[in-house]
């Protein structure tokens, strides 16, 4: 039986605009095997996760489960748990500076051992949300992650059996050959895609990718550049967002890490009720130039299965109808 992400690859179904939503990043540390809602069916205290989940509600936190690649042995309560916290969404002067307040005006990974899960919940999710690290710092004695960026590897098979069939090689073989910052992840969106990835601190989700292609990504990520090969987009940005800057990085050849930031994304009335979503994108740069970009929804044709045993269907599509530099700006 062909799995989902066969005939999402046969199919040649585009990555762009397909990454999860979040301008921050909660990741803690649980061992031991995790159900298809690990935050409530792992052997984290379902009562906590659940805590955890209704905190993060419309913050724009998302919080998921890691763990170390290999086999996981059924561990309840490992005695101390890495935390790692990060806002991917980038400041419009391309630094990443911190004010009285705490606030940072782009990217940052922040990291804590603890002990006792339960403390997450004295976090400000609100104040993560916005890029606020001062809370995650105070709270669990944490500090800024120096060693090598992560790479988060969708393997729960309980969501979806083609995260752990090309999930779990892949982090294997990455963790082999030497990438520390290498984790197993919970749930990154769009198993089709599988393997599934995001990388941090700046928070590019990719899909589809071998492990001499991620030691390519990751490799750019140390100097501080983006590699648009295979990858969904930024998490920052919703869908349309992560579409436009993807292709205005393919348009002017741009690599940089953080120059590049999504305005607004308005939606552009049609004049049938009935045709697809279309938005017209504002991507601006550090450098003071700007593009309005026109995304459309469209339908992945032929049906196939979003999941494996799933009935088939045709998801959205992000389509860039056109790049335009904008005057003046």
């Amino acid at each position: 039986m062909s799995t989902c992400a066969t005939a999402s690859r046969d199919l040649d179904e585009p990555l762009a605009g397909t990454a999860a939503t979040a301008t921050t990043w909660l990741l803690l540390e649980q061992p031991g095997p995790w159900g298809a809602k690990a935050l409530t069916s792992s052997h984290l205290d379902p009562a906590l996760g659940a805590a955890l989940e209704a905190a993060a509600a419309g913050t724009g936190v998302r919080v998921a489960l890691i763990r170390r690649p290999g086999r996981h042995a059924d561990c309840h309560s490992p005695a101390e748990r890495r935390v790692y916290a990060a806002h991917v969404r980038p400041g419009t002067d391309g630094t990443n500076s911190a004010d009285e307040t705490g606030a940072h005006s782009g990217t940052w990974l922040h990291t804590a051992v603890i002990t006792d899960p339960a403390r997450l919940l004295t976090l400000d999710f609100a104040a993560l949300g916005r890029g606020e690290v001062a809370s995650f710092d105070a709270e669990l004695t944490g500090g800024a992650h120096t060693g090598e960026p992560l790479a988060l590897v969708c393997t729960n098979g309980k969501r979806d059996r083609c995260c752990a069939l090309l999930g779990r090689p892949l982090a294997a073989e990455l963790a082999a050959a030497g990438a520390n910052g290498t984790w197993e992840i919970t749930h990154l969106g769009g198993h089709r895609f599988s393997p599934t990835l995001l990388v941090l601190p700046y928070g590019y989700a990719y899909g589809r990718l071998d492990s001499a292609a991620v030691k390519e990504v990751l490799a750019a990520v140390r100097e501080g550049r983006v590699v648009t090969d295979g990858c969904r987009g930024n998490s920052a940005w919703d869908r349309p967002g992560q579409a436009a800057e993807l292709a205005v990085r393919t348009a002017v050849g741009e690599e940089r890490a953080g120059v590049l930031s999504v305005l607004r994304s308005e939606t552009v009335t049609a004049p049938d009720a009935d045709a697809a979503p279309r938005w017209e994108t504002t991507v601006a740069h550090t450098d003071g130039r700007a593009w309005s970009v026109t995304v459309a929804q469209g339908a992945a044709l032929p049906p196939r299965p979003e999941s494996c045993g799933g009935a088939l269907g045709s998801p959205a599509r992000m389509d860039v109808v056109a790049v335009r530099e904008l005057a003046g700006v």
